[in-house]
């Protein structure tokens, strides 16, 4: 057996007692678990809130790199939240941030810089104050591309000042694509670029019109850098969360 942490990505019930969860592990990667009898008694559905999306765990598993699902010999909080599975914008902030990483993460080896990023990110989170926790999704979503090979080149100034989402840097003048952002929403992201802990970004003060268009333009540049991204289907419900 293997001692490891994880951040739970997704549930799905199986059977009249099961679950099979992904989890996005410290030491494996994304991994497959079929784990047994949480669904059956009070006392185990209360087993199932440890597999709720965001969930940061500790976990012993069985693993065989042969298998595609693995089973877990158990589990437990890594860190319990106070707020991010029970505040209804926390959580879909949470969600949101989930889904992206699911949608980016499509083979199982390890990546341990990227699991304490996203770890990190998630306590965090459920410590914010109103103004982080409304700037967290976009932080997120800039900073995750670096992990992927995409991240944003900060060369905004004066003259370099429009975003070319194809390129991922900022340049003099509009390209000749229509994947590009100016004004306020290109100074805006470079300033969210140069942020390097979720605490810092208390100091940016944006409407909700501007964050909603931030995180549709950043879609927008994952689907260019990402094969088959699709949609964000989290994106609505925190559009409406963070109002």
């Amino acid at each position: 057996t293997h001692k490891t942490k994880g951040i739970v990505l997704r549930t799905i019930k199986y059977g009249e007692t099961s679950v099979v969860v992904t989890i996005f592990t410290e030491l494996f990667g994304v991994q497959t678990y079929m784990v047994n009898g949480v669904r059956t008694t009070k006392k185990s559905s209360a087993k199932a809130n440890y597999f709720q999306p965001g969930a940061i765990l500790d976990l012993v598993v069985y693993h065989n790199a042969m298998q595609a699902m693995q089973r877990i010999k158990e589990f437990g909080w890594d860190f319990l939240f106070q707020q991010v599975l029970s505040d209804v914008i926390k959580n879909s902030i949470a969600l949101y941030m989930v889904e992206l990483l699911q949608k980016c993460l499509h083979q199982p080896e390890q990546n341990t810089a990227l699991f304490y990023f996203c770890e990190d990110v998630l306590v965090q989170l459920d410590k914010a104050n109103k103004s982080i926790t409304g700037n967290i999704a976009l932080y997120f979503s800039l900073h995750l591309t670096h992990f992927f090979g995409f991240k944003m080149n900060d060369n905004y100034d004066v003259e370099q000042n429009i975003l070319d989402l194809r390129e991922g840097n900022f340049v003099t003048q509009q390209p000749d694509h229509a994947n590009f952002i100016e004004g306020d929403q290109a100074f805006i992201t470079s300033q969210l670029l140069k942020v390097m802990q979720p605490y810092e970004l208390e100091d940016i003060k944006l409407h909700h019109d501007t964050r909603r268009k931030l995180l549709l333009q950043y879609q927008d540049y994952y689907a260019l850098h990402i094969p088959d991204f699709g949609q964000m289907k989290t994106l609505s419900i925190l559009h409406e969360v963070l109002g």
